[in-house]
């Protein structure tokens, strides 16, 4: 099993999306690329730590690679708006991807280079590549919240299968 870890607005959305991706083991809600160490999502909502929200995934390489993981990162949300994602606003919700090791930076990169090339979005990409942080996973309500609530805010795995 190998980790990937990717931010992309609020994190509910991002667990629910990489759940349902075939060869995920499992997709943990936390926080990622910030100075306090253990934060809450409080802290992180205040803006003062830095921290994103993120998607810890687990997944199986032999069924699906870390290239189609980040494929799918780039379709399931907007790469082009700093430091927002729909309504929510904050540095909490920027667009990044956290490498583990020099082979996933450089598939993380020729990935956006390749997305940043097709034309498919108007203004550059801004998502952040960089090494992972420690990662802090959130409070355990924050855990497949859909699944326990219902709704989504993210398009759909299935949505971006079809296109």
């Amino acid at each position: 099993m190998e980790k990937a870890l990717f931010g992309a607005g609020c994190f509910w959305g991002v667990e629910d999306f990489f759940r349902q991706v075939p060869g995920v083991a499992d997709a943990v809600s936390g926080y990622a690329g910030g100075t306090t160490t253990a934060p809450t999502y409080k802290q992180v909502c205040a803006g003062d730590t830095n921290h994103a929200e993120v998607v810890e995934v687990t997944f199986d390489p032999a069924r699906v690679s870390y290239e189609t993981l980040v494929d799918l990162f780039f379709k399931m949300h907007n790469p082009t708006t700093r430091n927002r994602q729909g309504p929510d606003v904050g540095t909490q919700y920027r667009s990044v991807i956290f490498t583990h090791g020099p082979e996933h930076a450089r598939v993380a990169a020729a990935v956006r280079d390749r997305v940043a090339a097709s034309g498919k979005w108007k203004a550059p990409i801004v998502t952040q590549i960089e090494p992972a942080p420690p990662f802090w996973p959130a409070e355990e309500y924050h855990q497949r919240y859909f699944q326990k609530h219902g709704g989504h805010c993210h398009v759909s795995y299935a949505e971006v299968a079809r296109s």
